[in-house]
């Protein structure tokens, strides 16, 4: 990927971007997202591990709440972001940009 560096009326000038440089803007944006997709991949690990634990249930049936539960937790991690962001930007009145 690349993102534009300058942009003129004639012509726009791209720097290429390595996934690296590109994951560390992102989390520089938004800090909170590297969080999530780290509590989603512990939520994934804890399944894997206790699969051998589930008892008479079905791999698939087990699969699919595993999944449910960790795109739940990821939600839930972001959705606490929001609101923490929310909180200071309006009702503390932190105003940073």
């Amino acid at each position: 990927m690349s993102i534009p560096v300058s942009m003129s009326d004639t012509k726009v000038f791209y720097e290429e971007e390595s996934s690296s440089d590109r994951l560390a803007r992102k989390a520089k944006e938004a800090p909170i997202f590297p969080i999530a997709i780290a509590i989603c991949t512990a939520a994934v690990a804890y399944g894997a591990y206790s699969y051998k634990n589930r008892g008479k249930m079905s791999t698939s049936v087990y699969l699919m709440h595993l999944r449910v539960g960790a795109q739940g937790a990821a939600v839930g991690a972001l959705s606490l972001g929001l609101l923490y962001t929310m909180a200071n930007k309006y009702l503390l009145g932190n105003k940073q940009e």
